[in-house]
């Protein structure tokens, strides 16, 4: 593929503007660790919540839709979809909480909720465990998917995308802190979403529009434009469908939809002016991230199954691309040779805009982990604001040369996400009692780590090493088998058999390590209820020692939100689709679901808001963790 003049003005022209933006906030974030990672919590929800959208938009974003449309078809976007019912718990049930915290990084709040030397050491582990190791493995998957475009669009190799997207992200990192991250998020979003609209346009446009698209799609395959799976396959059914809704959403950890909220969603919400602002902030972003962007995403994978069915035709299409790097994720990235001129350099513009967004995002946040919660916190605790600034840059410019190093051991988007998923499986449970149940300790949150990574990492290792033809027996589907004989249950899939075994194994567990572990000392139980006033049964013998009063928050409120929140997103998503199906009366009804959902959230809101005001007299207006 080749740019014109005019795609390489828009190309460098967007480049250069976030550089400059950049530049402008580099004076600001300079001033201490609180502009630099919180931005100094002053924050509006609109600005904050593109952020989270931008960020959760990456290179790897797009290709993993398509490989999930082009495997199992559309339904078995389920496997993200079914995130929404904790961003919403986030949204209705956190993020007041974490605001009110007062915390710099949500690691922070381990020495805040729990006491002791336990809690010192998990915020220390998951310092280094999620800010190096499991930051960097998710900016490798992002740059992979940049190796990946860059290599069918421009024939570049990988150690060129590599080296050229590892000096932009420091380059942009090390200056701004989050306000220059965020400002650029919302421009890069922009950018980002008119790339994704362009290319569906014209992928469609090229298989002889929608009507067409859907015809040949589903003459190929009935099921795959099906926006729920095929029940009368069971096994594609579970693992897509109902494991995801009943299983997963609560009970994995995965960056942007963490149970609770947490990582950079908590950041942000953390950099809020105030409560109100903070769940304004998460409730844009689930709409946004689930109803607004998945359709143009996916009409380009449907038209990449028209074009190329088959990865062959991928690799006879783009001959100069490595064989180790096509596959179904390639597609999304092939289908952008039909874009004009111009739309082109908006394209790339775009998908520029959509890696570095993320990346930047990975590199603030990771470095306030590593700064804030075991640098300073460990080694040196008498440090001045300038020069944490300092070593925060450094720490930036090493986390992307240890990320730009493991790119080489990826090799799918897909099976980085189902990697991440496995991993933190078992953990979500703990994340969403944690606020509400005051027996959860540090040794709780330690178990399940280290349960979750000692099952889930040798079951994804032997499934790998059996493909690989280095041991003679499958596993994970050996132990499927075994379970379904003794259980009398259908055998599941290895990716499904290894995420529910890792939630059974690491829930027992860590409630094991619950009851046979002290909790956290009565003082520091008294102090977190104090600061963040949790309601609900779990904090009631607390609560009548605190001397504080009720929580400012109702139980009530909070599910009828979380409900009318869920059915919007959900309506305005199949809603969407039913309509570019050409099920009008189907899309209706959706409509109407949408609308009655949208004016019960325009009713509750105020409510809510109103309630917490009410209840919060004496108390200062934003949180101040000690």
């Amino acid at each position: 593929m080749q740019l014109t003049q005019l795609d390489w003005i828009i190309l460098i022209g967007s480049l250069v503007f976030c550089f400059i933006v950049s530049v402008i906030y580099t004076r600001r974030a300079s001033k201490g660790t609180a502009e630099f990672f919180v931005s100094g919590r002053s924050m509006p929800w609109w600005l904050l919540g593109t952020s989270m959208v931008a960020t959760t938009f990456s290179t790897d974003t797009p290709n993993l839709v398509t490989n999930l449309v082009r495997d199992k078809g559309v339904a078995d976007n389920w496997e993200w979809w079914a995130f929404l019912l904790t961003g919403m718990l986030t949204v209705f049930f956190y993020a007041r909480l974490w605001r009110r915290s007062g915390v710099l990084t949500d690691l922070e709040f381990y020495e805040i909720r729990y006491s002791g030397k336990s809690a010192a050491l998990v915020r220390g582990f998951r310092a280094i465990y999620l800010g190096l190791f499991f930051n960097c493995f998710i900016m490798a998957s992002v740059t992979l998917a940049a190796v990946k475009i860059g290599g069918i669009m421009f024939g570049w190799t990988r150690n060129e995308i590599v080296f050229f997207c590892a000096i932009l992200a420091v380059a942009y990192s090390i200056l701004s802190g989050l306000w220059g991250v965020v400002v650029t998020d919302l421009v890069q979003f922009i950018i980002a979403m008119t790339g994704s609209f362009a290319a569906a346009y014209y992928a469609v446009r090229h298989v002889g529009g929608l009507s067409s698209l859907f015809a040949q799609v589903s003459q190929a395959n009935p099921h795959a434009l099906n926006l729920v799976p095929d029940f009368g396959n069971w096994e594609l059914t579970l693992s897509i469908f109902i494991i995801p809704l009943t299983i997963q959403w609560w009970s994995v950890w995965y960056p942007g939809a963490e149970p609770g909220g947490g990582s950079y969603i908590a950041q942000r919400v953390l950099a809020a002016k105030d409560e109100k602002h903070a769940m304004g902030a998460t409730l844009w972003f689930n709409v946004a991230h689930y109803a607004l962007r998945p359709w143009p995403w996916i009409l380009v994978a449907l038209a990449s199954l028209v074009v190329y069915p088959s990865l062959d035709d991928i690799r006879v299409a783009f001959p100069h691309v490595r064989a180790d790097l096509i596959g179904h994720d390639s597609a999304y990235s092939a289908m952008l040779q039909f874009l004009p001129a111009g739309f082109m350099g908006i394209m790339v513009a775009s998908i520029a805009a959509a890696y570095f967004s993320t990346i930047e995002t990975h590199l603030n946040w990771g470095a306030s982990y590593l700064v804030n919660d075991f640098y300073r916190r460990f080694i040196r605790p008498e440090a001045t604001e300038r020069h944490l600034v300092a070593v925060s840059r450094i720490a930036i410019a090493l986390l992307m040369c240890v990320a730009a190093a493991m790119v080489y051991a990826l090799e799918t988007a897909k099976d980085s996400f189902l990697l991440m998923l496995k991993i933190g499986a078992g953990t979500g449970l703990i994340y969403l009692l944690r606020w509400f149940w005051w027996r959860v300790n540090a040794w709780s949150e330690i178990a399940a780590m280290i349960s979750s990574f000692l099952v889930a990492g040798p079951l994804f290792a032997a499934e790998k090493l059996f493909k690989a033809g280095k041991i003679a027996v499958d596993i994970p589907a050996y132990l499927s088998a075994q379970t379904s004989a003794l259980l009398h249950i259908p055998v599941l899939s290895n990716d499904t058999f290894s995420l529910v075994a890792t939630v059974v194994i690491t829930t027992v567990v860590w409630v094991a390590a619950t009851y046979l572990t002290k909790p956290a000392n009565k003082e520091a139980l008294l102090r977190f209820y104090r600061l963040v006033r949790p309601f609900g049964p779990g904090w009631a013998a607390i609560r009548k020692e605190a001397g504080v009063g009720p929580s400012p928050d109702s139980l009530p409120h909070c599910l009828l939100g979380w409900i009318l929140g869920c059915l919007l997103v959900y309506s305005a998503l199949f809603g969407t689709g039913s309509f570019l199906y050409g099920k009008t009366a189907q899309g209706i009804v959706w409509l109407i679901a949408f609308l009655i959902s949208a004016a019960g959230l325009a009713w509750l809101l105020p409510k809510i808001f109103g309630k917490a005001e009410d209840k919060r007299v004496g108390l200062p207006k934003t949180g101040n963790a000690p």
